[in-house]
Parts: structure tokens; C-alpha cells; sequence
């Protein structure tokens, strides 16, 4: 354990404890009091699919009224200018292909530097790897180094595969696409720094359909730190079992040590976690992977975003951690395990 340390919890949505050395001892966090909310959202996207995105300042201010500590600013990679209307089921026809670009990582590199001190700590993600084209990732990656130096410690989310953008010309990743993201593979290990992926398990036709490609970066990259995104759920997977979905995630969480899961997106509770008959399974697997496992919000931030939309997000997604253990709770919902990934001198306070 890391001693010393800076904000480690809360009292409801406001108080925070800093701890350090022997006060670490003398204190505990009370979740009868002081509630269940995770504390970092390490899956936030400033950045919306299209038309204007939130002030950067008040996203902040909404992420210090709702008590949180940590924050990974996302942007969004397949980012469409056209129009709204055509990501919520409006006509697409004649509009072009929706591809990754860097916009949303300058745009949140510029914000960053030009509000540097918050609230919140944040940590900027590079956002616009294709990895179905993973030529020029390198170039592009040292192109936000210069401009933004230190500021990018993440990269993701990217997209593996996922069925919602496959009716705007987003394909899965193929075997020879993963094979040839070697050179930026090799960076991201040499950096430590993570890759978070979304990656479609499979859908309610074909349950695991897609999992031998996660199982091809986990084979061929051993020594980068992946996070699949989701449990690798999707609003096109809602019906899987959850003992032969937990079965399959221990499998691999088992074989790839360096294999993490983020439990962001109210798709989670929607589909699995709200239900009683479906949950057990999910907080015995979180309870006994809890030290990687990350925890998040998966908000999709856009001009519109009110605090209440990001207090419903974060309800939502902090809904599970009633349920864990207290080891569970402490390395998920207070962020012990998010510290430990980046290496940041924190320290969660225990579990009463």
C-alpha cells in the first residue's frame, strides 16, 4: 500500500478525508452514512459524437459538486459535424462515414491548458486511434506530445469492434489489423500507459462471437495494460447469462494478468445489474477481481448536459457498490485500484 495521499473519499457528495500516514489508522469510510457513489470517473467523454460540447469549466464544476476526486477526460474519436438528427436514428443516407480523428484531443488538450488548476485531478486520453488503420498512430501520438507535453496519460476508448457504428461505416478490427498495431503497442508499454478498449463480446444472436479478437491483443500484447470497457456488454448484448459471462470473463482475467474491466455505462444497469435474479453473479466476480477493475460514468457530454444528467449517470453507475465487499468497495468505488493502474500517491481509506 502506498502511504500518504492527497483526497481519498467522501461524505455523501462533498466531504472528502485526506489521509496520510498514521491517520490512515484512525479512520474508516462509513458507507451507512456516507453513501456508495464512486469517487473517480475514469471513463468521462468532454466531448460529444457532434455539435457543441460542454464548457470545459462546467463540466468541471459539475464533477466537484457530485464529489468527485478523479477524472479521465475522454473525447470522442468517430466524432460526425453534420447532424444530430442521423446518430439518433435519422436518415444517414448520403452522409460520410463516421471515422476516428484527433479534433475532440486538441480540443480538451487546449481546455486543459488553459484551466490547469481544479478541483478535480484530470488526466487527458488520446482518443483518435483507428484501429482498423493503425498506420500513422505513432506520428499522431507524438504530434500531442509536442503540443501538449505530459498532459496525455491514456489512450482509448478505441474501438475494437462496435455493432452501434457498423451503419456508419465502423468495421471490426480484423486479426491482420491487430497484428500490424505493434509500433504503438510497443509505445503505449514502453509509457505504461493503458489502452481502453470497447469491444463488443457479441450480440443477443451470437453471445461470443468477438471475443477471440480481445483474445488476439491479450495473446500478441502481454506487456500493455488493457481495459475492456463495459464487461464488454453493448446495447446489442442484453440477454447474456451472467454465469456464463462471468465464466468467461475469470477465464481471461485469470490467463492475462495484465487484463483489466471498467464497469461504466448504465448499459450495465439496465441490462445486469439493477435485476436481483442477474446481480449475484457480477458482485462475486467484482469482489474477487476488485484490484482491476475500474469504475466510471461512460457520460457523453454535449452542450445540453445539465448536472442532473451527469447525477443520473452517476447514480447509476455507482448503483453496484452497495453490494460489494468491503475490499471490493475500497479498490472499486473509492479508487483504490484506479491509484494503484496510474501509479498516483493516494490512498483509499479502508471499509468500517
Amino acid at each position: 500500500m502506498k502511504q500518504g495521499g492527497r483526497k481519498a473519499a467522501l461524505l455523501g457528495a462533498v466531504l472528502s478525508l485526506v489521509v496520510s500516514g498514521s491517520a490512515l489508522a484512525e479512520m474508516c469510510y462509513d458507507r451507512s452514512v456516507q453513501g456508495h457513489r464512486l469517487v473517480v470517473d475514469s471513463h468521462l467523454h468532454f466531448q460529444p459524437f457532434s455539435g457543441p460540447h460542454i464548457d470545459h469549466q462546467v463540466m468541471v464544476e459539475y464533477l466537484q459538486r457530485a464529489g468527485i476526486q478523479y477524472a479521465n477526460v475522454y473525447g470522442i474519436g468517430q466524432t460526425r459535424i453534420q447532424d444530430w438528427a442521423c446518430l439518433n436514428g435519422g436518415d444517414c443516407s448520403g452522409n460520410a462515414v463516421i471515422a476516428p480523428t484527433m479534433k475532440n484531443d486538441f480540443v480538451n488538450g487546449v481546455n486543459m491548458n488553459a484551466y490547469p488548476r481544479t478541483g478535480v485531478e484530470l488526466r487527458a486520453s488520446m482518443t483518435f486511434p483507428d484501429l482498423q488503420n493503425p498506420e500513422g498512430i505513432v506520428d499522431r501520438m507524438a504530434i500531442l506530445d509536442r503540443e501538449f507535453p505530459g498532459l496525455f496519460q491514456w489512450m482509448g476508448e478505441a474501438n475494437l469492434v462496435k455493432q452501434a457504428l457498423f451503419s456508419y461505416g465502423h468495421e471490426a478490427a480484423t486479426l491482420d489489423d491487430i497484428a500490424n498495431w505493434a509500433p504503438f503497442m510497443e509505445r503505449l508499454a514502453e509509457r505504461n500507459m493503458p489502452l481502453a478498449l470497447h469491444s463488443d463480446m457479441g450480440n443477443d444472436e451470437d453471445d461470443y462471437g468477438y471475443v477471440h479478437l480481445m483474445e488476439a491483443v491479450l495473446e500478441q500484447y502481454p506487456d500493455n495494460t488493457i481495459v475492456w470497457m463495459h464487461l464488454g456488454t453493448s446495447r446489442e448484448q442484453m440477454e447474456l447469462d451472467p454465469q456464463e459471462h462471468v465464466a468467461q470473463m475469470s477465464r481471461l482475467m485469470d490467463a492475462y494478468p495484465n487484463l483489466w474491466f471498467d464497469i461504466s455505462w448504465n448499459v450495465l444497469y439496465d441490462g445486469y445489474f439493477r435485476d436481483a435474479d442477474r446481480r449475484e453473479p457480477y458482485v462475486e466476480f467484482l469482489n474477487k477481481y476488485a484490484s482491476r477493475i475500474l469504475t466510471g460514468t461512460d457520460l457523453v457530454a454535449s452542450s445540453y448536459t445539465s448536472y442532473n444528467d451527469y447525477l443520473r449517470a452517476l447514480e447509476q453507475n455507482s448503483f453496484i457498490n452497495q453490494y460489494l465487499d468491503k475490499r471490493a468497495f475500497r479498490y472499486i468505488a473509492l479508487g483504490q485500484s484506479y491509484f494503484d493502474l496510474l501509479d498516483i500517491d493516494d490512498v483509499a481509506p479502508p471499509v468500517c
